[in-house]
């Protein structure tokens, strides 16, 4: 195993992002994490991200900081209630609140422009497109068109030297399935944070999307979720 590869994780400190940053781990790269304070209305989940990434063995964890709450459009960025006790068919139905405009564009892109500093070919992202609240950019579809951009976009790619690839291990995974991968790869998933509304002391609310989600998915594998939810 070549353990002498880079990778660059986008890491945002719940289920998805740790168990992919484990993916790679396990695959022997050296890797990076890069995480984002965007403007977000809660940044526990940076907290968290720095946790994993130092509990994982992260060479280096690159903060960028982005103001997207100028450009609003979210819950999680602008005063606009966080949907609260959604049935699966009702987050199927539409594109949440909590849908951050071009987000995961915004972040990948600046994820290839490390990965091409860093002479790294591989940029994980931990994007799902079975149990996830319908956003457009974690299709696979979204991901292969950005890929194929990528590799038009960059000096590395023109120059053949480096063909980037956007791995998403967990993009045909259920929750509980990403998280039965996650325990075998030793993930501690206490230092993990997924919920959208938490309380002032941090408590995860339990009724968001995401929350749900989570919930379901540590409830399907038979495993015991280990953080706090609020009553």
């Amino acid at each position: 195993m070549d353990t002498n590869r880079k990778a660059v994780i986008l890491l945002s400190g719940g289920v998805d992002s740790t168990t992919a940053m484990a993916f790679a781990k396990q695959e022997g790269y050296e890797i990076y994490g890069l995480s984002f304070r965007y403007g977000q209305l809660h940044t526990l989940e940076l907290e968290a991200a720095q946790r994993v990434a130092k509990a994982l063995g992260a060479k280096e964890h690159l903060m960028i900081n982005i103001d997207l709450a100028k450009v609003g459009g979210s819950a999680l960025t602008d005063q606009i209630d966080v949907p609260k006790a959604r049935t699966e068919k009702e987050m199927a139905k539409d594109i949440p609140a909590t849908y951050v405009p071009a987000r995961n564009t915004i972040f990948l892109s600046l994820a290839l422009a490390w990965a091409e500093v860093l002479g790294a070919s591989d940029i994980f992202i931990g994007v799902n497109a079975l149990d996830y609240s319908g956003y457009p950019d974690c299709r696979p579809e979204y991901i292969e068109a950005f890929e194929r951009m990528a590799n038009l976009a960059t000096k590395t790619g023109v120059e053949g030297r480096t063909q980037i690839k956007i791995r998403t291990p967990l993009i045909h995974m259920t929750k509980s399935e990403i998280i039965q991968k996650g325990i075998e790869l030793g993930v501690d998933y206490s230092m993990t944070h997924s919920c959208y509304d938490p309380s002032s002391d941090g408590t995860a609310c339990g009724q968001c999307d995401s929350c749900l989600l989570r919930k379901k998915g540590f409830r399907e594998a038979g495993i015991k979720d280990p953080i706090d939810y609020e009553r």
